[in-house]
């Protein structure tokens, strides 16, 4: 297992940037998850990891080892496309079988390593079916049995569930972690899906559309703490405030523009924070308690009017006009065990939440 290093890279495509002056390390061993809209340079950092392109500046390495000019076939990397780029003539053992026996590894060698890879895919059942008679999930396993039967030291997954769909996603989503903790291996996985990227990852890296890396840390952490308005807007849903921070004794607070001011928790992990400095708060929908009743003991409530509610199933979306003109969006848990209050369109409610739920953010 090896990590891998990007030191000030920059990729250009005729002559625009695609990925600038990028920085990263992705942690050896782990399922490590590049996010980012269409356009990010996401797939162009993975085409550098696996030397289908070339950085126009900087170095690659791949451990301690400088494959920034290493060759294809020598780096010791397998991607996962997201067409699966399957042999549709082949049956399910030969498409596997196919890298070890360009290698010339004998027939009994590869007998055993072909079998042995399609228990762990849970396909040896289907092992002389062809290719044309398996299911979109199944078809997905055989690329990633063939990607790993060379035991590569890092499996690169660009976009592999894109052509799947929703249950079957969700459904790959948890053999992709299940073979990745069985075989240890540093998985690189490229998606703008959001949901995927929270699912599978340890460490996650945003990307925006500029090609910058705009944070770096583990889904919890991205999702619960992010440091941009891009991050927050990015990975779920949020509402984002504009307000400048101030000062009671000793004590920070945001005032925001013709709705008052409301207390935040400011801590020292956010050295930037002064008086008077202008600021952007997210706060995340399900953060939000909705009434249309008063409640005592809140510090931070706004009042609206609901102007439009959607049913998700397991929530409830309301979206809450202020008075001063913005929306505000709230998700409300639907539990039948607990009466809930019956809210409905134009009704005036009440929107509660804690301070420490208010995420000051610093781009």
């Amino acid at each position: 297992m090896r990590s891998i290093r990007f030191e000030n890279v920059t990729k250009l495509f005729h002559g625009e940037t695609v990925v600038e002056n990028i920085n990263l390390t992705i942690p050896s061993g782990k399922f490590f998850a590049l996010l980012g809209p269409s356009g990010s340079g996401k797939t162009t950092l993975l085409r550098l990891i696996a030397g289908f392109e070339q950085p126009d500046s900087g170095r690659i390495f791949l451990g301690n080892h400088n494959i920034t000019n290493v060759p294809i076939n020598e780096r010791r990397v397998n991607t996962v496309f997201q067409n699966y780029a399957l042999f549709p003539h082949l049956n399910v053992f030969d498409n596997v079988a196919y890298g070890l026996q360009i290698k010339k590894i004998d027939k009994a060698t590869i007998q055993k390593r072909v079998i042995a890879i399609l228990k762990v895919v849970r396909l040896e059942k289907h092992m002389y079916r062809s290719i044309t008679r398996l299911s979109g999930g199944q078809q997905q396993r055989v690329a990633l049995a063939r990607a790993i039967i060379n035991e590569p030291d890092v499996l690169l997954l660009d976009e592999p569930l894109a052509a799947l769909d929703l249950k079957l996603r969700e459904h790959m989503l948890i053999e992709l972690i299940e073979l990745q903790s069985s075989l240890q291996t540093t998985f690189v996985y490229v998606t703008h899906d959001q949901f995927e990227a929270l699912t599978v990852a340890d460490t996650m890296a945003i990307m925006n559309a500029d090609g910058e890396i705009e944070q770096i840390g583990t889904p919890k952490e991205i999702y619960e703490f992010p440091e941009s308005s891009f991050v927050a807007k990015f990975v779920g849903t949020t509402n984002i405030l504009t307000g400048t921070l101030v000062l009671f004794d000793n004590v920070y607070k945001i005032e925001l523009p013709d709705l008052g001011t409301f207390e935040i928790s400011v801590t020292a992990s956010k050295p930037w924070v002064r008086p008077s400095l202008k600021v952007f708060m997210s706060l995340r929908p399900e953060k939000i308690e909705i009434s249309k009743s008063k409640h005592e003991g809140f510090s931070n409530m706004l009042k609206g009017k609901v102007e439009a509610i959607v049913y998700h199933g397991r929530s409830t979306q309301y979206d809450v006009r202020l008075k001063n003109g913005m929306r505000i969006r709230v998700f409300e848990q639907n539990e039948e065990h607990f009466p809930q209050e019956v809210i409905d369109y134009d009704d005036y409610v009440f929107l509660y939440w804690q301070k420490e739920n208010v995420v000051l953010l610093n781009r």
